[in-house]
């Protein structure tokens, strides 16, 4: 299965004109052939703590796209969006995945950014999620959850695919490299790890996107512009690298 990691920039808490950015290049990954296609974290306003002003309901128009461009063009998209649930006090960072017959599952953030305040505005989530895309399992994780390894580990077995997209500040770039490919090696599984490029709410990015094999090694690789990254994965790579390195087994 062919899958697209879209590493764009984002303009500051701009919906509309996000979705405009966005439509061609989803376009333009299905027709190349890609299955799922990942956005970044906060793909329609940026990573911005002004909840008052970008909060959304579920159902929203972030995810009434996400749903509109998985149906027009028969692919699965993802992005992650500020969602405040009926009964919920505070919003969540949520990864919305929809598909191309009105699938639709999402995931709350289970660590908020300490370190830049989100904690103060989004609640952290309490569950990981792993959903049937096509043949493969994917787990949804988001942006900061990637320094977490015992989430990642919890749901080896069951996984595939791990899909990150994240707003990772151009500072810690190095780290965000090396984590991708370390979550990558340790739990036998693809990982997608896709960041936006430009600048927001006083931060940089760098991109540095990356598609990675079971194995730790990079399939594809953005650099510190726009791109669309694709590579074809396939089941079977994880099952044989498990089955030749049953690494697994022995953490587990």
């Amino acid at each position: 299965m062919k899958v697209a990691a879209l590493q764009h920039d984002i303009v500051w808490e701009d919906r509309d004109a996000n979705f405009g950015r966005l439509e061609p290049m989803i376009a333009g990954a299905a027709a190349a052939g890609a299955r799922l296609v990942v956005l970044t974290e906060m793909f329609s306003y940026g990573f911005s703590l002004e909840a008052d002003r970008i909060t959304e309901t579920p159902g929203g128009p972030s995810t009434r796209f996400l749903r509109q461009t998985a149906a027009d063009h028969d692919i699965w998209v993802c992005g992650s969006i500020p969602i405040l649930a009926p009964g919920d006090a505070r919003p969540c960072n949520r990864l919305v995945l929809a598909g191309p017959r009105g699938e639709l599952g999402s995931y709350a953030k289970m660590h908020p950014f300490t370190y830049g305040k989100e904690h103060l505005v989004y609640d952290a989530g309490d569950k990981t999620v792993t959903v049937q895309v096509d043949d493969l399992r994917v787990s949804l994780f988001v942006c900061y959850d990637l320094r977490f390894a015992p989430e990642f580990w919890s749901v080896a077995l069951e996984t595939d695919l791990y899909v990150v997209p994240a707003n990772w500040p151009r500072p810690r770039r190095a780290h965000w490299q090396a984590l991708l490919v370390g979550r990558a090696i340790e739990n036998q599984a693809y990982v997608v790890g896709v960041n936006r490029v430009g600048s927001g709410g006083g931060l940089d990015y760098a991109g540095d996107s990356r598609i990675v094999d079971p194995l730790g090694e990079i399939l594809a690789g953005g650099a510190d512009t726009e791109t669309t990254l694709i590579a074809e994965l396939d089941r079977a790579r994880v099952t044989q690298t498990r089955q030749r390195f049953p690494f697994l087994q022995d953490r587990l």
